[in-house]
């Protein structure tokens, strides 16, 4: 059995996350503290264990009041990448995303935009046709509607892209629970991992009491 039997791991792939900006994310359907804190945590999990990443704008490079840059939440994690602005919603037309996808050695991608069917579709579709083995993290991105989402979905899923969320890649990224990578991640989900950092407070805070937990009789 190979050491790492999953199917996206640490050496085989990079994160690319496009356009995730505060102007475009006002107007799309979805929980906007939800998405900034999974694009968050994908962010900090590809950093915490070294997955190549790339980080992408539209129109980023304005002065106020068109300035719209990457969300902090992001540059803060990569004060060592400078986005790659464009001026099309189609990322993978541009040639300095491609080149600096192509850098990384990775064919394998992990993609999240902010809007679902415009900028992050058109860049997995991209992605695919050039070759690459995408998957997607739907829940970084949202729609115009509702189902805009999930006309988006479909269309990369037909193509051959295939859907993954930010726990499954933590799992697949570190499939060995003991490792240090594993660690790292969990420390990483203890802080923006939503319901799953909820649990680990909970168990820690048993561990930490030296209370053994039983069900009510």
């Amino acid at each position: 059995m190979p050491a790492d039997p999953t199917e996206i791991s640490i050496d085989n792939s990079a994160v690319v996350l496009i356009d995730h900006q505060p102007w475009v994310a006002f107007m799309l359907q979805i929980d906007h503290t939800l998405m900034l804190n999974n694009v968050t945590t994908l962010a900090r999990a590809a950093k915490a264990v070294g997955v190549p990443t790339v980080l992408t704008t539209v129109a980023a490079k304005g002065t106020s009041p068109l300035a719209d840059p990457i969300f902090t939440q992001i540059s803060d994690v990569f004060p060592e990448i400078t986005p790659i602005d464009r001026t099309t919603t189609a990322a993978w037309s541009d040639p300095n995303l491609r080149d600096a996808v192509a850098a990384t050695g990775r064919r394998k991608l992990v993609m999240a935009g902010l809007s679902t069917e415009v900028c992050l579709a058109q860049t997995v579709l991209g992605a695919l046709k050039d070759g690459y083995e995408v998957f997607f993290v739907s829940e970084c991105s949202g729609g115009l509607t509702p189902e805009a989402h999930e006309d988006g979905k479909t269309r990369m899923i037909q193509a051959g892209a295939r859907p993954v969320s930010v726990s499954v890649l933590i799992s697949e990224w570190t499939p060995v629970v003991t490792s240090p990578e594993r660690a790292k991640l969990m420390n990483v989900m203890l802080e923006t991992g939503g319901s799953v950092s909820l649990a680990m407070q909970y168990v820690m805070a048993q561990t930490d009491a030296g209370i053994p937990r039983t069900s009510p009789e």
